[in-house]
């Protein structure tokens, strides 16, 4: 399909290295656009031969079905959705991605929180990267939720909620500190040269899960996770 820059089922098999994930999930993308069911024929007596009708529906349903049991039976953490190819995010957070309606309060830090999972789950490298920033932006932002006359007092009020227990609360408070560093530190909220760069999926999904988990236990904890 050179018109729409797609791999070929057939090329990609005679080629001497298989096609990038992105190329295939872009042709199922295509597929699911333009697939449908053949219906029960009917048959036309003149010149014998049959009319079929086609039901969309029920082709994208069955052809769902059948390329999520492939995804699912070769271990590959994507799942085709409403047309889309989308990623699946690690196991301990993938309840929580799927389930979570950001209602806190603060329309922006929804929208943050929103744009960060969205991002997270798409199937580009480079778009789980961006997810980063969103969250970075929303943990910034729910680190002023609070009332105090500045974000210290704000910062202390909002981990106040989060912990009683001593040694919790102290641990909470270090790792929220430590987050801080980490998104002034890395190629995250800023691109300066000094910045250390995130290179791969698997430091993504590290950072991803260590800052949405304190950013969930934290909007729970205060009443505001929706």
């Amino acid at each position: 399909m050179e018109g729409y820059s797609l791999v070929w089922p057939h090329i990609a098999l005679r080629a001497e290295s298989p096609p990038a994930d992105g190329d295939v999930f872009d042709l199922i993308e295509f597929a699911y656009e333009f697939i449908a069911e053949a219906q029960d024929p009917s048959f036309h007596s003149f010149m014998g031969h049959s009319h079929y009708s086609y039901d969309r529906e029920a082709g994208r349903a069955r052809f769902t079905e059948d390329v999520n049991r492939i995804f699912e039976r070769n271990g590959i953490a994507f799942e085709l959705q409403s047309g889309e190819v989308i990623r699946l995010g690690p196991t301990v957070l993938h309840e929580s991605l799927a389930q979570t309606v950001f209602k806190t309060g603060d329309s922006i830090l929804d929208e943050l929180l929103e744009a960060s999972r969205r991002k997270f789950l798409n199937r580009s490298v480079t778009v789980r990267r961006e997810s980063l920033e969103k969250l970075w932006d929303a943990w910034e932002r729910l680190k002023t939720i609070e009332a105090g006359k500045d974000k210290k007092e704000q910062v202390k009020a909002l981990l106040d909620k989060a912990a009683t227990e001593p040694n919790f609360r102290d641990r909470l408070e270090k790792e929220a500190v430590e987050l801080t560093e980490i998104g002034n530190k890395f190629m995250i909220r800023h691109t300066e040269t000094d910045k250390v760069p995130i290179v791969d999926s698997a430091q993504v999904d590290y950072l991803f899960q260590r800052t949405f988990s304190i950013i969930l236990l934290l909007l729970r904890a205060s009443g505001r996770s929706g």
